[in-house]
């Protein structure tokens, strides 16, 4: 067991952040109805959980060499991410699903718990990975990738999640600074991203396709879309009796005239990430663990549909959320079965191979005449 996790990466959270996903988005979508399976499924990913810090921790204290070459890697430091919202999925999935199997007592308990220790994780992460990234790791324009954004979504998913805690706290003070603190975290997030997207969307303008394992990190891009728009919805939801009644509505236009538009470019960026996987499965994408960004980003947008029919009234965006959430079940059942797929085959858990050698360059003259 102990070698066995040598080479688990933080990037293995995601699989956890797609199974809590997979159980919120349901219950988002359905209301009441199937709430047994989704609450199943929500304890699928407190069980994926609590294995994963498990095996992290033999990680860290048997293979502590690994672990820090891992954060000294640019294309493995953004995952840490992860953690920090496999940490927050899950404790949300309690407060909306798991109190029916567990009681409300312990839901909320757990979901502060996680909540706390995921916001810590994720703000660090925000911070430190970019740090990293700016002062040891130097990457090169060219290097962006989706997976830079992870570590700033973090805040984010807090900013959604954190008002289901809300109501649990004394009236007044309590549940105004827990709300208004979400507020913040979703501006952190916000503006944070902005300036990454710019980065990834500039890299793949200008540098060409992503290679073919990492393809599907592009849906990372719907991660903080769809999340942003969840969050804005759970702001319009619980701010009445919480704040003063003109924010309490502004809370309200928010929800919508940031909603709408938001949404409309996720729907945007979907098109384009689906044409992209498209391309790299004709060219034999195989399965890596980057099939989970098929789960969580969707999922978000999902729940971000969901806040969107609630508050304009629109069955647009409920039959959009359905659609979505059908995505997203696909998506999780073809991640779930490359990664167990790759358990039992013990090839996800192995050494990376060596990298392919560089091609030899190749000249080629045009039909002006002209060597390039």
């Amino acid at each position: 067991m102990i070698t066995a996790v040598r080479h688990l990466g933080p990037n293995w959270y995601a699989s956890v952040m797609g199974t809590a996903a997979l159980a919120l988005g349901g219950a988002a979508v359905a209301g009441d109805g199937g709430r047994d399976l989704f609450t199943a499924v929500w304890a699928l990913s407190l069980l994926q959980l609590l294995a994963l810090l498990a095996a992290r921790a033999l990680h860290w204290i048997h293979h502590r060499d690994q672990a820090l070459a891992h954060l000294a890697d640019p294309a493995v430091a953004p995952f840490y991410g992860c953690l920090a919202m496999a940490l927050l999925a899950v404790g949300g999935g309690a407060l909306v699903l798991g109190r029916d199997w567990i009681g409300e007592p312990a839901a909320v308990a757990l979901d502060a718990v996680l909540f706390t220790a995921g916001t810590a994780v994720g703000l660090a992460a925000a911070v430190a990975v970019p740090y990293l990234l700016a002062v040891r790791h130097r990457a090169e324009p060219g290097q962006a990738s989706p997976a830079w954004l992870l570590p700033l979504v973090a805040p984010m998913v807090s900013a959604a999640l954190g008002p289901k805690l809300v109501p649990h706290l004394p009236p007044g003070q309590p549940r105004a600074t827990l709300l208004y603190g979400c507020f913040a975290l979703f501006g952190l997030s916000l503006l944070a991203t902005l300036l990454m997207l710019t980065l990834v969307f500039a890299r793949l303008v200008t540098c060409g396709p992503l290679p073919l394992a990492l393809t599907p990190t592009v849906f990372l891009v719907l991660g903080p879309l769809g999340q942003s728009t969840t969050a804005v919805g759970a702001f319009a939801d619980l701010a009445p009796g919480v704040v003063p009644a003109p924010y309490a509505a502004g809370f309200g236009l928010l929800a919508v005239l940031y909603g709408v538009p938001v949404m409309g470019f996720a729907l945007l960026w979907l098109a384009l990430a689906l044409a992209h996987v498209v391309r790299a499965r004709r060219q034999g994408m195989g399965f890596a663990m980057t099939w989970w960004a098929f789960t969580f980003p969707v999922g978000t947008c999902v729940t971000g549909a969901a806040a969107l029919g609630r508050h304009t009234g629109l069955a647009v965006y409920d039959g959009l959320a359905a659609v979505l959430y059908a995505l997203l079940v696909a998506g999780w059942l073809a991640a779930a079965a490359g990664t167990v797929r790759g358990l039992l085959s013990g090839r996800l858990l192995a050494a990376p191979g060596p990298a392919p050698a560089a091609p030899r360059p190749v000249t080629v003259r045009t039909t002006s005449g002209a060597v390039r």
